[in-house]
């Protein structure tokens, strides 16, 4: 049986049905894997340390012994009631010895298998959604909204409040792991106190992602053209011992992130409305830095800054020379190549408002007004 959508919900809401032998559960999300794994397994025993009910294997316990599914299912709790089969770090290597139990006689039990993420293609994928007996259930990570309502009801629940500020910085930095979230959102209801508010100041204190915020640092300072800024920020990330790839590629994706809503600019946005369409959203702190780059870096220029910095992580890898030397390089030049275009970009707004009207744009105009930027050629 294959679940999707809001099958997904109503399937957690109430019991599993007794004739489902097993319920597969995969996606990126581990922590959201794990939660709902867990929320499963107590629909069918309240004690999941109970040793006469629950039978704990892992993916390579079947690989020494493939019988151990088939007889943990069939096997009768002493104590009575309907036993679980906990099954974890499963992957496609466990599909042969799960249809074996799904084939064969009825078995008393629920098996919970906890996989990672499985290609359409997966045999133990496939076998839970097309076999009667089995249900396949994604955990795909959440998205913006989902966010922001665990966070706000872990708080709300817990006899504080937030406020929409600090509400989104939670959203914009959490949600690639369920388990993660809900426990960055508690540490943030504990620091508050029953009846406490938490302001933004108390959300970038508590949540731990600072290595996201120093690459987010970064990044803005590269397209703002703040070479002090962007020094201070290295130093950060050094010290966080973050791997000078790992900068620049944040890097590539800022710069990814402007070209999308340069694109949608040129397809009749406004920027604001440009900004709020990219996912996630640029946050509400940092939009007046991203319209003021987009002014900066053109499509043109924007395709350069990637192709400089693909061409710095390849010098860290294959050249032998230091690796946080050779992406500082590429970081500096870039964030000087930035500070150039604002001159260029406020003579361009000055002989604007000074030219008379014409009939129509000159295109030699528009093509010489671009500043040319020092060691940052255009793709042609």
């Amino acid at each position: 049986m294959k679940l999707s959508g809001r099958q997904v919900g109503a399937f957690l809401r109430g019991p599993p049905p007794p004739e489902l032998l097993a319920v597969v559960l995969y996606g990126p999300d581990e922590g959201l894997v794990r939660e709902r794994a867990r929320l499963l397994a107590g629909k069918v025993v309240e004690d999941l340390q109970d040793p006469f009910r629950v039978a704990t294997l892992t993916g390579p316990d079947l690989k020494t012994d493939p019988a151990l599914l088939a007889d943990e299912a069939a096997a009768i709790s002493l104590t009575g009631g309907r036993r679980l089969v906990r099954l974890r770090s499963a992957g496609d290597d466990c599909a042969a010895a799960l249809e074996a139990v799904l084939d064969g006689p009825a078995a008393d039990a629920l098996i919970v298998v906890e996989a990672g993420g499985l290609a359409p293609r997966s045999s133990l994928r496939r076998l839970a959604e097309s076999h009667d007996r089995a249900a396949a259930l994604p955990c795909y990570a959440d998205d913006d909204d989902t966010v922001s309502r665990l966070v706000e009801h872990t708080v709300r629940s817990a006899g504080a409040r937030i406020e929409p500020d600090a509400l989104a910085f939670a959203s914009d930095h959490l949600g690639n792991d369920r388990m993660t979230t809900r426990m960055e959102a508690e540490k943030l209801a504990l620091y508050a106190g029953e009846g406490g508010t938490i302001a933004l100041e108390d959300a970038v204190a508590c949540i731990g992602d600072s290595a996201a915020l120093s690459l987010d640092d970064i990044a803005f300072a590269v397209g703002s053209g703040s070479v002090a800024a962007l020094a201070t920020a290295l130093d950060r990330a050094a010290a966080e011992t973050t791997a000078p790839v790992t900068i620049l590629r944040a890097v590539g994706r800022h710069f990814q992130r402007l070209d999308a809503a340069q694109a949608l600019v040129a397809g009749g946005a406004d920027a604001g409305t440009a900004m709020t369409r990219l996912r996630p959203p640029v946050f509400f702190r940092r939009r007046e830095a991203f319209r003021s780059q987009l002014r900066r870096w053109p499509q043109g220029r924007i395709l350069a800054a990637l192709a400089r910095l693909n061409r710095a992580e390849i010098d860290c890898k294959t050249t032998g020379l230091p690796d946080r030397a050779a992406a500082e390089r590429a970081l500096i030049e870039l964030a000087r190549a930035g500070a150039q275009a604002a001159p260029a970009m406020a003579r361009k707004s000055a002989a604007e408002r000074l030219a008379p009207p014409t009939s129509a744009p000159s295109t030699s105009q528009g093509a010489s007004s671009a500043p040319a930027l020092s060691g940052l050629t255009e793709p042609p």
